[in-house]
């Protein structure tokens, strides 16, 4: 049986998602728990979006197939205890043998918190802290530079199909939290935080929303690949559709 759910996790203390060769990832908790619950066999577990280290997820779709004797109620309860503190997982739902959460996810919602207040310990382990005052109308003007679609070589990894869409980002303030949305239909690897980044330096004054138009006309790395922290980064949502075509592994950091 081929099941989906949705996944949480506080990406601080992980590799990121992917299992690597060394460090721990949400991918390697997760088919660890599904392991034991397995026979000790390996459950290869699919995901909609790759998060590089420390950035953290609200919406992060998985799926994998089960070939235990557990219910669908009773895996979801012995997977969920099965997992660490900082892995959440949602309800476990059955789904078509062929499901793949990246090549059916309509789009991927990231956001990025930016705590504009005095240093706020709690808040600032998912969020950026910046003390000084951000002209947050500026970066929401110069964010519109972004939308549509555009070859990124300038602010993403490297990528032999480097021209992704944007179908949204915006900048908003409140209080002193400021959440900058990226919508989009897939991502080169680094790219939110770049892009991030770039939209700190005009809510600082250093560039303007012509110097972003330029970068990202250019094909090395703008404003020489500065990226803001993954702290502050959440894969927030990814609705699922219709099976696509099948696109590369989306990967952000």
């Amino acid at each position: 049986m081929r099941y989906r759910a949705r996944v949480e996790y506080d990406g601080t203390d992980f590799a990121g998602f992917q299992v690597q060769t060394e460090g721990r990832t949400v991918q390697g908790e997760l088919e660890s728990a599904l392991s034991r619950l397995s026979g000790g066999a390996r459950v290869v577990v699919d995901g909609a979006g790759r998060t590089d280290a420390g950035v953290h997820a609200r919406g992060q779709v998985i799926a994998f197939t089960y070939n235990g004797r557990l219910g669908r109620r009773e895996l979801q309860q012995a997977l969920a205890a099965g997992l660490p503190k900082d892995i959440g997982l949602g309800p476990v739902v059955p789904v078509g043998k062929t499901f793949s959460p990246r090549h059916q996810a309509k789009h991927r919602e990231y956001r990025y918190l930016i705590w504009n207040g005095l240093r706020s310990p709690l808040r600032e382990r998912q969020a950026l802290g910046v003390r000084e005052r951000l002209d947050v109308a500026a970066m929401a003007a110069a964010a519109r530079v972004f939308v549509g679609r555009h070859d990124f070589s300038a602010f993403g990894g490297t990528d032999r199909q480097p021209v992704r869409t944007l179908t949204r980002l915006s900048v908003i303030r409140r209080g002193d939290l400021i959440t900058v949305t990226v919508l989009g239909d897939a991502f080169l690897r680094g790219m939110v935080r770049r892009i991030v980044a770039a939209l700190l330096r005009v809510g600082q004054g250093r560039a303007s929303a012509a110097d972003l138009a330029e970068a990202l006309t250019e094909h090395r790395p703008a404003f020489h690949g500065e990226a803001a922290a993954p702290r502050g980064l959440t894969l927030w949502r990814v609705p699922m559709g219709p099976r696509h075509k099948t696109r590369k592994w989306q990967e952000v950091g």
